[in-house]
């Protein structure tokens, strides 16, 4: 049996409010919401992914402040039915390196078409709701994200 995972990057991306940004995907039929998150390109380390996939999924090039990273890296598995179509079968799931980052722009600033669209619409959403909007087989992943950056959200 495989056991590899595939190397990525997840941002846990904040605005002034303390809301966290999550996008509706395109691949999915039905209404499930995610944060950004991608692959490690080869010879690409953790942070440059991070930035990379914050510009690619969300159009963010700036006006962000990178808060924390997770010390350990996080993993999802991907359900059996989906293995052999996501990655052409060769990942059981992904292994993520999880960045808090901090958007102190304008909303009008973040662009679903910097790159090949992976979100039809995003929102502002209170954080601790993340786990009610994502696939269920990521909602663990989602716990551990919330947990590693509670000192984030933790309101006053």
């Amino acid at each position: 049996m495989k056991s590899n995972y595939r190397m990525g990057v997840g941002i846990f991306l904040l605005n002034k409010d303390k809301k966290l940004w999550v996008g509706k995907r395109i691949d999915f039929k039905s209404n499930f919401w995610q944060m950004p998150q991608g692959g490690i390109d080869n010879n690409e380390s953790p942070k440059e992914a991070m930035i990379r996939e914050l510009g690619e999924e969300v159009g963010l090039t700036n006006n962000f402040d990178i808060l924390g990273e997770t010390k350990n890296w996080l993993n999802y598995h991907l359900p059996k039915e989906l293995k052999e179509k996501v990655w052409n079968g060769k990942y059981i799931g992904q292994k993520q390196k999880w960045f808090a980052c901090n958007f102190f722009g304008q909303d009008k600033e973040i662009n679903l078409e910097a790159h090949k669209p992976e979100f039809s619409e995003w929102k502002w959403i209170d954080p601790h709701e993340v786990t009610k909007f994502v696939v269920p087989f990521k909602r663990k992943l989602y716990v551990n994200v919330l947990e590693a950056f509670k000192k984030y959200v933790n309101y006053e």
